[in-house]
């Protein structure tokens, strides 16, 4: 019986000192990253937004009353990944646009943080740039954990069914964010045409290469 008591006893300990240790790390519990939001999955529903774009006008999907879909890019200013991509993904604007899927750029970084992603820096890279496309605050930080956006760049290719914004795609660009000229797997590009073709896409999910999100922490 006693044998027994020790051994209740060490088990209820170590359970207590399992749950004190989850979550936590040598510095204390863990603070919650917005960017650790599950966010979306093929096949969801996308949320709707109203966000101001660099020309001062604010912005949402519903404006864009004859697209069939768009290719929401979350990226930012001063990312070297999301630089690398700038010029590719004017060339996804300027290609798919008037088929019907145009880019929506969205910069979900704190400038509190990362002040090179500010408003009025946005403005400037976009004129510097000469974007093509909305550029796109997300102040408060409130629609890439919904969408579940990690990366700069990250991408949520959308289709409109039904009066719904669905989402088919999601992930990387491409499979080379150093040299354009090295790609050999075009995803966002390949999902777009399947999409505009009427069929299935071959491959709906990669691994969005890029920076972290910057959230306050």
């Amino acid at each position: 019986m006693k044998n027994f008591k020790i051994l209740i006893t060490a088990v209820i300990v170590g359970l207590g000192l399992l749950s004190f240790t989850t979550g936590t790390d040598h510095n204390g519990p863990q603070k919650e990253n917005k960017s650790s939001a599950k966010g979306y999955e093929i096949g969801d529903e996308a949320t709707d937004f109203k966000l101001k774009n660099v020309d001062g006008k604010m912005v949402s999907l519903n404006d864009f009353k004859s697209a069939k879909g768009f290719i929401v890019i979350f990226t930012c200013n001063h990312c070297p990944y999301a630089k690398k991509y700038e010029d590719r993904i004017i060339e996804l604007d300027k290609k798919y646009k008037s088929q019907g899927y145009p880019v929506i750029a969205i910069n979900p970084n704190d400038p509190a943080v990362q002040p090179e992603d500010s408003y009025q820096k946005m403005i400037e890279r976009a004129k510097q740039k000469g974007f093509t496309f909305p550029y796109l605050m997300d102040e408060g930080q409130k629609i890439f954990p919904q969408y579940g956006a990690t990366k700069t760049p990250h991408v949520f290719l959308i289709q409109k069914e039904g009066g719904k914004n669905i989402v088919k795609y999601i992930g990387a660009i491409d499979n080379n964010y150093e040299n354009p000229n090295d790609v050999s797997e075009y995803y966002v590009q390949d999902a777009v045409n399947s999409l505009i073709k009427n069929e299935p896409i071959k491959m709906t999910k990669t691994v969005a290469i890029g920076c972290t999100v910057k959230v306050k922490k």
